[in-house]
Parts: C-alpha cells; sequence; structure tokens
C-alpha cells in the first residue's frame, strides 16, 4: 500500500530513505584537516604540520602570577627615560609605557618589526639574560636630531642594513636604557644590566624556549615629532630571584614591620617611669597561720642579714644589690644584671 501523504511512496521506499539518511549522518565524522580548518589552524609554507592538540596547549593565553612591583618598576623607568632622552636629544621628548602583558617568547620574537636591533641583555646578580627591543623608527629619529635633521620628515624605512653611525648611535641607546632599568630596580635589589651582544636576526636573540612565559613592556617615545619605540621581555625564569620582593604591594613594605613607629616607641620607652620593689626575702606561709596572725606575731626569713636584694619589675626579677644607708636612707647599690629588659618591654606592649 501506499501513503498519500508520502507521494505514493510504499512502506518499504521509506524504510530505504531512512536507512540511506542515517548512513550518511554516520559518514559525517570529521577528519584532521576538517577540524584544523574549523578551528582556523592553517599550516603556513615551511612550517611543519600540528596537530589540533598541540595548537591548543601551544596557545597564546599565558597564565601568570601577578608581580605589583613591576608596575612601579616600569614608572620610575619611564620617568628616567624622559630625563635621559631630554638630555641626549636637548629638546621636548614624552616617552610612555604600555601596560606589561604576559607572552610566550616565541611569540614575541615573531612579533618583533623588522629590521630591529634585538640585545640580549645579562642580569649579572641574577644569572639570567632578558631582550631589549628598539625598533628602526627610534634609531633613525635619533639620528635625525642628533645630526641637525630637527625639522625633516621622518625617514623612510627601507629595510636596509644599519650604517656604522646608526648602530652606535642605537647602542648609546640601548645602554642608556639599561642603566635607567638598572636605577629603577635600585630601590628593592641592586643588579646591574650589561649587553652582551646586538642582533638583527630574531632567531638569533633565543635566549630561553619559544614556549616559556615572559613580560613584556613596550615604551613609546616621541622626539620633537618623531616617534619609535623600545620593548623589553624578561622571562619569568630570570624573576625567580627576587620574585618574593615583586609580589610586594607598596616599595619599601617589610611584611608589617615599619622602622618609624618602631624607633618612635623606643624613645617613648625610654621616658615611661615604671615601679621598682625591693624584694629582701621571700617565704611560703600557709592561709591558716596567715588567719591566725596577730599584733605582735613574728615571721621568721630564712635568709641573712648581709643577703643581697632583688629589684623587681612587676614580676620580673632585673637587678640585684646589697642594702646599705646613703644620706640617712635605705639604698640598694646594683650589682649584677639579671639581663630581663626584653620580658619587661613584652610585657609593657602588650597591656
Amino acid at each position: 500500500m501506499s501513503d498519500p501523504e508520502m507521494g505514493g511512496v510504499d512502506g518499504e521506499d521509506v524504510h530505504a530513505v531512512w536507512e540511506s539518511m542515517l548512513a550518511a549522518e554516520a559518514d559525517k565524522t570529521l577528519n584532521q584537516s576538517e577540524i584544523d580548518q574549523l578551528l582556523q589552524f592553517e599550516e603556513g609554507e615551511g612550517r611543519q604540520p600540528r596537530s589540533v592538540i598541540d595548537q591548543i596547549v601551544n596557545s597564546s593565553f599565558v597564565n601568570y602570577d601577578r608581580l605589583p612591583m613591576l608596575d612601579v618598576i616600569f614608572d620610575r623607568l619611564v620617568r628616567m627615560m624622559s630625563s635621559s632622552f631630554r638630555n641626549l636629544t636637548s629638546g621636548n621628548v614624552e616617552v610612555t609605557g604600555v601596560v606589561p602583558a604576559a607572552v610566550r617568547f616565541g611569540d614575541f620574537l615573531s612579533s618583533i618589526p623588522l629590521p630591529s636591533l634585538i640585545t640580549v641583555v645579562k642580569a649579572e646578580e641574577w644569572d639570567s639574560t632578558l631582550l631589549l627591543t628598539v625598533d628602526s623608527e627610534l634609531i633613525y629619529s635619533v639620528v635625525d636630531i642628533l645630526l641637525g635633521g630637527r625639522r625633516s620628515e621622518p625617514a623612510p624605512i627601507d629595510g636596509r642594513p644599519y650604517t656604522v653611525i646608526e648602530r652606535a648611535l642605537a647602542e648609546r641607546i640601548i645602554k642608556m636604557v639599561l642603566r635607567d632599568l638598572g636605577t629603577a630596580f635600585a630601590p628593592l635589589t641592586d643588579v646591574h644590566f650589561t649587553a652582551e651582544r646586538i642582533e638583527t636576526n630574531p632567531q638569533f636573540a633565543t635566549v630561553t624556549r619559544s614556549n616559556n612565559a615572559a613580560i613584556a613592556v613596550t615604551f613609546n617615545a616621541q622626539l620633537d615629532g618623531r616617534g619609535g619605540s623600545i620593548s623589553l621581555l624578561v622571562p619569568y625564569a630570570a624573576l625567580e630571584p627576587v620574585r618574593n620582593v615583586l609580589l610586594q604591594q607598596f616599595m619599601g613594605e617589610k611584611f608589617g614591620r615599619d622602622s618609624m613607629w618602631e624607633n618612635h616607641l623606643k624613645s617613648e620607652l625610654r621616658r615611661t617611669n615604671v615601679d621598682l620593689s625591693a624584694v629582701l626575702a621571700q617565704t611560703t606561709v600557709d592561709l591558716a597561720d596567715i588567719l591566725a596572725w596577730k599584733p605582735g606575731t613574728q615571721l621568721t626569713l630564712d635568709v641573712r642579714a648581709d643577703a643581697r636584694a632583688t629589684l623587681n619589675c612587676g614580676h620580673v626579677a632585673m637587678f640585684q644589690g646589697e642594702m646599705g644607708q646613703r644620706n640617712g636612707r635605705v639604698a640598694i647599690r646594683i650589682e649584677s644584671d639579671l639581663g630581663t629588659q626584653d620580658e619587661v618591654i613584652h610585657g609593657l606592649l602588650q597591656r
């Protein structure tokens, strides 16, 4: 029989149609190339093909610890670089810094605009290396200004190799920035940055693995209408010796200690009046005997007449001395210090 709604197709034909549709759905399993195209992981020319799992693992997202002191250090570096460039060019200079970002080392190298001078910097005290990059725009701008081209248009970037004069002036800028960078770190730690070598090819400036996390910050300089940028890349492994210092919330933090308050407290404690009591002897008496005391009762102390007395501050014994008379009054000459001053000060602070 045929169903009018099916257009004259009998039951066997309907069953065959459903089987063919289910088979077509089963054949829609994506292969590796289709998954790569779906996630926009296309293979470029000259690159080795990588699987989707490798692409996800090596993605550009980097999870990193927050280091508040780095923002303070980079702010100091911006002010110092502005002053240094102003002294170098004798003109109006404005240096601004971009918010530090966490990147992978390989991604930073691939994003360097060419041609640029890439300096491999050695941090002596940290026993580690970092990168400092100066782009061509800044190099050409400084060369034009220092050689008298203050009002000319910025030179076009043609990709040619740097001349001897341009490279010498660029090295002067690099040394100046490294000196300012060491000064910016000075309030936290003593470190000296020196330039090991200068490269123009990013492949020769590799100082760590491409997947390792690093902190990248860019400083933009405006020199009399011209501009350029300096980029600094610091691997996280390089900051490990000073990581505890960089985790501070503000400069000079000492985990709750305040030297000014300590000095003020010491000066006030020295002017504080305390009561001293001279103890000749001590004995133990039952409470029943104390209740039976009457006027004229004698209390025998197991101590000799020439025994030394003890000076107590509260319940803390501080000094021992010999009793005597001076100007008609009972006096004690201190002969030994029991060394309990710290215990007395601790008791005063707890009140």
